[in-house]
């Protein structure tokens, strides 16, 4: 009898967890829904912090530069306002004019990677990561002076 149960039980919890797709739907247009309702509530609110949490000195929180940096590994080895592993994006920002010129420079530096500039520590390179997703993310950056 305790076999039939645990075995009915199993079974239950197997077609709980099925891949059942209208319910998938569902639930992604539930998080969808949550998500625009989330962004509209942020949309009001204080905007001296950036989506990474830290004080921002010119950048708009809601940018794509900085959307792409909080979803990337960057924050790993970079803070926005003080040293890590590598320079802190103030820094940067310090260090190159904000121009197109060092723009397209640094976006190919993110992608391909790099040594020696900020020290013997190798930036690691990212080359799956768009130009144009670079560009934005170092525009970003180099608005943080």
């Amino acid at each position: 009898m305790k076999k039939t149960a645990i075995i009915l039980s199993l079974c239950a919890v197997i077609a709980a967890c099925s891949n059942n797709k209208s319910n998938q739907s569902v639930s992604n247009d539930s998080v969808t829904a949550a998500n625009v309702t989330a962004k509209s509530q942020n949309s009001d609110a204080d905007t001296n912090v950036n989506s990474i949490g830290t004080e921002r000195t010119g950048a708009t929180s809601s940018s794509k530069g900085a959307q792409l940096l909080a979803a990337s590994d960057c924050l790993g080895c970079h803070k926005e306002h003080e040293k890590l592993i590598g320079p802190a994006y103030a820094d940067v920002a310090k260090k190159y004019e904000n121009n197109d010129k060092n723009i397209d420079y640094l976006a190919n530096k993110v992608i391909s990677g790099g040594k020696g500039v900020w020290g013997d520590i190798a930036m690691t390179p990212h080359p799956n990561l768009p130009l144009a997703d670079a560009k934005e993310m170092v525009k970003y950056i180099l608005s943080l002076k």
